[in-house]
């Protein structure tokens, strides 16, 4: 037993390097404040401020849609400039833009604060994953972004937890407040924490040469890689937006879950994430990056179409039992894809354009999670059933767009064993 505790602990060991613990540890309470309001934007728009599902739904989407909007300008200056003060910045806009969300009287305030929020959002993203990629060495960027991964999971999960908590007791318009309150305290807290304990690494130089010919027009002549996006964003809509944002008011309406079991529902998947991910990393490791990509659309769209029954059980200890399943079955999915994602794009990112390609992988999230609140909540009103088995069959096309890739991807699988392959001719 003692061997085996000894092998789960020798698999959580990432050698990272301290700024970037430390910055893991202030990203972790940041989420903790976005899952103290996660579950609940729609609950709070719609129940709380009298806005139609459809109109919440447009609001988060305006969110993430600014936050896409802002991360390739982002990009651009985390080429040039200090990816450190990229991030503080961020940071600030959203503390600002999640802080006004409390005191919004009217759809228009609401997408005001969704446009500070969502600038916030894209430079915050697209800063932190440049600044902790620019911290680590090659070797260490799986791990970096694991870790990241697995730092958001616990921040959401346990504010998610906490928020189903206060919601169930006393659903009243002063309890969401705190809530929006607490997020933007938890925004400026992470900033404080960068500005004090993390270094600023330099960019890459970028000569003038380089510049003529490289920039965003370079990415657009990437067609391999825009295609790499494109599938993925269709993965995050169904696979991670559809859970986080359209489960809880679907559950809500359509299935015995209270505001408490909901928020159970968070703490049972990013608890998986939080215990799973880093072990996952030598799971995944071990495949290749296009089979890894196939297994978790499965995955998702499993999870997806696992839903559905949930609306047929009239007991809540049973419904939250069976959609506690789906969320576990969806955090794999997500362990799988995440940790494929990140380092694919790290990896085809040349050195002096990090900073853009990080952007696009930032933006892979953003425009999902401006997709998918739209989406479901136009569904949410018209056809609810319709989210989730059209969910899958999105998630089946788009593993079989990856799949098909092959080997035009970088694979260190597929260059290790082609290495091993040749070794005997060198000889």
């Amino acid at each position: 037993m003692n061997r085996r505790v000894s092998h789960f602990i020798a698999g959580w060991r990432t050698g990272l390097p301290r700024p970037v613990l430390i910055l893991q540890a202030g990203n972790a309470l940041n989420y903790f404040g976005y899952g103290l309001v996660l579950p609940f934007e729609i609950i709070y728009l719609h129940q709380i401020r009298g806005f139609s599902t459809s109109t919440a739904g447009l609001v988060l989407a305006a969110t993430m849609g600014t936050a896409a909007i802002a991360a390739p300008p982002t990009g651009g200056l985390l080429d040039r400039y200090s990816a450190k003060a990229i991030l503080v910045a961020g940071l600030l806009a959203s503390a600002l833009g999640y802080a006004g969300f409390a005191y919004v009287d009217s759809p228009w305030q609401a997408f005001a604060c969704s446009i500070v929020s969502g600038a916030g959002i894209g430079a915050t993203g697209t800063a932190n994953r440049t600044l902790t990629i620019r911290l680590v060495k090659r070797e260490q960027r799986t791990a970096a972004f694991a870790l990241n991964r697995v730092s958001g999971n616990f921040g959401i999960g346990s504010g998610a937890t906490v928020a189903g908590f206060i919601v169930a007791s006393a659903q009243r318009l002063s309890s969401f407040q705190t809530l929006y309150f607490f997020d933007a305290v938890t925004y400026a807290a992470f900033a404080l924490i960068v500005l004090a304990a993390v270094p600023s690494p330099r960019a890459e130089t970028v000569t003038a040469t380089d510049a003529d010919g490289t920039g965003f027009r370079a990415i657009a002549r990437d067609r391999l890689f825009l295609t790499v996006i494109a599938a993925n964003i269709v993965l995050v809509v169904v696979g991670h937006t559809f859970f986080s944002n359209i489960l809880p008011p679907f559950a809500k309406a359509h299935t015995p879950l209270s505001p408490a079991a909901i928020g159970i529902l968070f703490l049972v998947n990013t608890s998986f994430v939080v215990i799973a991910q880093i072990p996952a990393v030598r799971v995944v490791t071990r495949m290749r990056r296009t089979h890894a990509f196939a297994a978790a659309s499965a995955i998702f769209a499993v999870s997806l179409l696992a839903v559905l029954p949930a609306t047929l059980i009239h007991s809540e200890l049973a419904a939250t039992s069976l959609l506690a399943g789906v969320a576990i079955v969806f955090a794999i999915g997500e362990c799988v894809h995440t940790n494929v994602l990140g380092p694919l794009v790290a990896d085809m990112a040349p050195a002096h354009l990090l900073g853009r390609y990080l952007s696009l992988y930032s933006l892979t999230f953003s425009i999902s999670l401006a997709l998918g609140p739209a989406i479901g909540g136009l569904l949410l009103q018209t056809s609810p059933d319709a989210i989730w088995w059209g969910g899958a069959l999105a998630a089946v096309l788009a593993g079989a767009v990856l799949l098909r890739l092959g080997g035009r991807i970088p694979d260190p699988l597929r260059e290790a064993q082609s290495g091993l392959g040749s070794a005997p001719e060198a000889a």
